[in-house]
């Protein structure tokens, strides 16, 4: 099984940018769909943006506009570019449904 590790977060104002990573342990080429998810404390994690073997994407309508997911699959890696950050998009950052380190992403107003 592939393992995930997160990494990229950081504390920055509001309206910044940070760019997140997800490195795989093995080969992501062949893998359906990568996705992104953030938790805070207390809540639910909550899906935030997905990429497809053939690199569609989508958004959760909060984030639309502002983040980008990619991936580079030479480096078994998924980035997720986050643009034009808000408060609210203070989490913890995950590129697993489940489980997983994550990493800290906190935005000052």
């Amino acid at each position: 099984q592939v393992q995930l590790v997160e990494s990229g977060g950081g504390l920055v104002q509001s309206g910044g940018s940070l760019r997140l990573s997800c490195a795989a342990s093995g080969s992501i080429s062949s893998i359906l769909v990568m996705s992104w998810y953030r938790q805070t404390p207390g809540k639910q994690r909550e899906w935030v943006a997905g990429i497809t073997r053939g690199g569609s994407t989508t958004y959760a309508d909060s984030v639309k506009g502002r983040f980008a997911i990619s991936k580079d699959n030479a480096k078994n890696t998924v980035y997720l570019q986050m643009n034009s950050l808000k408060p609210e998009d203070t989490a913890v950052y995950y590129c697993s449904k489940t489980g997983g380190q994550g990493t800290q992403v906190t935005v000052s107003s």
